[in-house]
């Protein structure tokens, strides 16, 4: 009876691993779409009510105020144009760059699908900066995890060091992390903006490395700098 528990979660861990980018989708879907039909819930105003109690009562600082609009700026298309700018120019070919502009721009659609859709109003009455148009789901948030998660996904396609891959995925992780939180300390979303931008994005995120990444992103393997032969491929790849 043990052995055979112990097969049987053996076989769903297996099973998961092997679905990684469904189990993904499935799952943002499911707490994006749970968040969206219980908006005017009682659960969904007890939380916004609390994060706007501990990031705007209690954590409002005036030395805090220009770091979280810092790491509100980093998805903001001024942000963004520098960090595209930066994957072309240090990412091996065209092919990430443009890879990386098609995500941003797709996401941005969905997004702006979205909030046309649901039509929910900005909080209103303790924002720190000037914001316009709807605000569920929050596209600060959902421009993060597509646009860096989308990065931190192609270090770890390409980096060979563990420890380099585990790195550079927790900074973009923070990062993202960050950048929601500064929408709600900024009094431009509600929590439950942030949280549904998240997991929306992420399914986005999970097709789109599956599906559509591919197409411009050759297979690592084809790329290793082990050989001469790989080192001649790169080297087409980038004229």
């Amino acid at each position: 009876m043990a052995r055979s528990a112990r097969e049987i979660r053996r076989s769903a861990r297996s099973l998961v691993r092997e679905n990684l980018w469904t189990v993904a989708i499935a799952v943002g879907l499911l707490v994006f779409l749970a968040i969206m039909v219980n908006l005017l819930s009682d659960e969904i105003a007890r939380l916004d009510a609390a994060a706007y109690w501990l990031f705007v009562v209690k954590l409002r600082r005036e030395w805090l105020t220009p770091t979280m609009q810092g790491f509100s700026t980093l998805a903001s298309p001024v942000g963004l144009l520098a960090m595209l700018i930066m994957v072309g120019a240090f990412a091996p070919g065209k092919r990430p760059g443009w890879c990386a502009a098609t995500n941003l721009v797709l996401v941005v659609v969905l997004n702006t699908l979205i909030k046309n859709v649901v039509q929910r109003p900005r909080p209103d009455g303790f924002r720190l900066v000037s914001e316009w148009g709807y605000s569920f789901p929050s596209g600060h948030s959902m421009v993060a995890m597509a646009f860096y998660g989308f990065l931190a996904w192609l270090v770890w396609k390409y980096e060979r060091e563990a420890l380099s891959r585990w790195f550079y995925a927790a900074v973009f992780a923070l990062l993202i992390l960050m950048i929601g939180i500064s929408r709600v300390y900024l009094g431009v979303h509600y929590a439950s903006d942030v949280i549904a931008g998240f997991f929306v994005s992420l399914a986005w995120l999970a097709f789109f490395t599956k599906v559509i990444a591919p197409l411009f992103i050759p297979d690592e393997k084809d790329f290793s700098l082990d050989s001469p032969t790989q080192l001649m491929k790169l080297e087409d790849l980038q004229q």
